[in-house]
């Protein structure tokens, strides 16, 4: 018996669907089902083996050559809608955005074979004797970039690090949210985040003057600010990234974007999206947005207020229905965890040597940090506490969450997550108890009313977290060794330099004087 060739293959396909699909539309060439139902054709069982697989369809020539259905609908968007350049981002230990822009002509072989590039000109990741590195794109982070022309315009797509054998890049901040990420996927959990960002419009880089007096929500009149967020939120949207709300923040020209919840490794590259999207906004209307965690002295500084959770298929882990806060012993377990080992993490989710800046208590009020936390606390309504429940919709299961309050949007989203999602995982795998319940504003407490309390403080410096990280086994096992001791080298470093910098507070302070 000869092969069926295409054309018979495909008469043979729509034949079977119409067939087997009752509810095919009738267009005249539909035959009527001559088995009445529960009734089988002997006919069509005994001759079975000798029909072609119809139900398959034939691999493109692009599927043979080793391109998945993913990537087939990237190749075919770039053609139907013009691509003209697709730029490869991916990031350093840092959290700095890298990016290699190629053709549409590449982009095949990108998906293939990777693109080549000097990986020891990328911070942290290879000596030059082990510098050949690939980046390979990620299709499912496909979008065209809505700042850029329509015609012959550009897209972008994040990026794995692999080495030249194929295998993942140990020290890719991706790779080390995914090999996390995998943890939790062995244990039954998926990891989602909700982050609030925040950040100041300044007149230029260079003259951090705010461009209003407006406070917490204030709507003021002719608000360059209010088209500001509007114009990023659109810009955000065209990229497929949700936006659950923005307002005005506490300081003068500060503002929130808020995201909404996605798992971790999507989310990770959404603020990295989100960073460039805020600059490139504006950029455009000939001001500067920054997200410094401290850029104004005296001022509130730029939180990233983390809202988490793990589900376990379509349901809430954290959810437990009669338990006072409505947290299940996974979530009391997971917030034990983050809270018995946020001061190890606090270098990655913390930095730069001005994010302890945020992380004092020298301004005014009952709040003296700002409401950024300085004590290890875990709270309901408390507002001073490191770790928050938030209790907006106490009915509804799906939106059980904590809070962590301590990042700040400078930091390595990747690495931040990986870690505080280690952090909750060790606590469950290890059966954490959590601590009692912090009621009382932490800062009102004198130091030996909290020594009693067992209450911690954060680190006050970056030289004091990388004190504490250096001797975490936590933060070491996760991010794995080559980026540990990177990690701990260019943040000494930055330590060492600050520390030896002659400030103008002394110089005001001292001169006079000495």
């Amino acid at each position: 018996m000869s092969e069926p060739d295409d054309l018979q293959l495909e008469e043979a396909r729509r034949a079977f669907e119409s067939l087997g699909d009752p509810d095919a539309p009738d267009d005249g060439t539909r035959s009527a089902d001559p088995h009445p139902p529960g009734e089988v054709s002997e006919t069509w069982d005994a001759d079975y083996d000798a029909w072609p697989d119809v139900g398959a369809s034939p691999a493109s020539p692009r599927q043979e050559r080793g391109v998945d259905k993913q990537q087939e609908y990237v190749l075919r968007t770039v053609e139907e809608r013009d691509v003209r350049f697709i730029r490869l981002w991916f990031t350093d230990v840092l959290g700095f955005l890298k990016s290699v822009a190629i053709t549409a002509a590449e982009l095949e072989n990108a998906f293939t074979e990777g693109i080549g590039f000097d990986g020891s000109s990328i911070d942290g990741f290879a000596r030059v004797q082990e510098a050949d590195m690939l980046v390979v794109p990620d299709a499912s982070t496909f979008q065209v970039l809505p700042w850029r022309p329509e015609s012959q315009g550009v897209a972008r797509m994040f990026c794995d690090i692999l080495t030249p054998d194929g295998q993942p890049f140990a020290a890719d901040p991706r790779h080390v949210l995914k090999r996390t990420l995998e943890r939790a996927a062995e244990m039954g959990f998926t990891f989602y985040v909700h982050p609030e960002m925040e950040f100041f419009l300044f007149k230029g880089q260079d003259d951090p003057t705010p461009l209003d007096n407006g406070s917490y929500f204030d709507m003021t009149p002719l608000d360059v600010q209010q088209d500001f967020r509007r114009q990023a939120i659109n810009m955000l949207e065209r990229m497929g990234i949700s936006v659950e709300f923005s307002h005005h923040e506490v300081a003068p020209s500060q503002h929130e974007i808020d995201l909404r919840f996605a798992d971790a490794l999507t989310m990770a590259d959404n603020i990295m999206t989100f960073r460039l999207v805020v600059k490139e906004t504006a950029l455009q209307r000939g001001i500067y947005a920054s997200f410094m965690p401290k850029p104004i002295e005296g001022e509130w500084g730029n939180a990233m207020h983390l809202h988490l959770s793990l589900f376990e298929g379509d349901s809430n882990a954290f959810d437990d229905p009669s338990d006072e806060y409505r947290l299940s012993p996974i979530a009391r377990m997971f917030t034990a965890g983050v809270l018995r080992h946020a001061r190890e993490i606090s270098a990655v989710t913390n930095q730069w040597v001005n994010s302890y800046k945020r992380l004092t208590a020298r301004l005014h009020g009952p709040l003296p940090s700002g409401e950024a936390p300085v004590f290890v606390t875990w709270g309901r309504s408390n507002r001073s506490a490191l770790v928050r429940i938030p209790m907006y919709k106490p009915r509804k299961g799906t939106s059980t969450r904590i809070e962590y309050r301590a990042p700040d949007p400078a930091c390595n989203p990747y690495l931040t997550f990986a870690l505080i999602l280690a952090a909750g995982l060790k606590g469950i795998e290890e059966e954490y108890v959590l601590p009692e319940e912090s009621e009382d504003n932490a800062f009102e407490l004198t130091p030996a009313e909290r020594a009693a309390a067992g209450i911690e403080r954060l680190p006050s410096s970056l030289g004091e977290a990388l004190q504490i990280m250096e001797s975490s086994e936590l933060v070491a096992d996760t991010l794995g060794e080559h980026l540990f001791s990177h990690f701990l080298a260019n943040k000494r470093r930055e330590w060492e330099e600050y520390s030896a910098h002659v400030t103008p507070f002394e110089l005001e302070r001292f001169l006079p004087t000495l």
